[in-house]
């Protein structure tokens, strides 16, 4: 499938390409998008799902999600505090690319792996991050 679009667009803050790219083109949007879609999710629930993400991404990347629309949080007037995250509508809308990269990325598991695995080699990392 061939895509067509303008070479200069991605260097123009209004085109949609670079819009979508920088709503959930960093490290975890996408992943956190991802564990949210089956369901309401407790913080807890989200750090134990994505092991390897470090305690202020997670809060950082759902502030983030929730300012551009694509999260709801809702805070339980109990001790401990609970709070709770669900996917908007339009969070719901966006799984359809993400899902479609998880397919093909399962799909094309054996061109991903040795990428990330010289990419760990390089960085010194003992084991593969994956």
């Amino acid at each position: 499938m061939k895509v067509q679009h303008t070479p200069l667009c991605l260097l123009d803050a209004n085109c949609p390409l670079r819009q979508m790219f920088d709503l959930i083109g960093d490290r975890w949007t996408s992943t956190v998008l991802f564990v949210i879609s089956d369901g309401v999710k407790r913080y807890s629930e989200l750090q134990r799902q994505i092991p390897d993400v470090t305690k202020k991404m997670p809060t950082q990347t759902l502030r983030t999600l929730e300012r551009d629309g694509l999260v709801e949080r809702t805070v339980y007037p109990v001790v401990p505090p609970k709070t709770e995250y669900r996917l908007t509508p339009l969070g719901l809308r966006f799984l359809e690319p993400i899902a479609a990269l998880a397919e093909w990325a399962k799909s094309h598991q054996k061109d991903l792996k040795p990428i990330f695995v010289r990419r760990n080699t390089q960085r010194g990392d003992a084991k593969p991050r994956m």
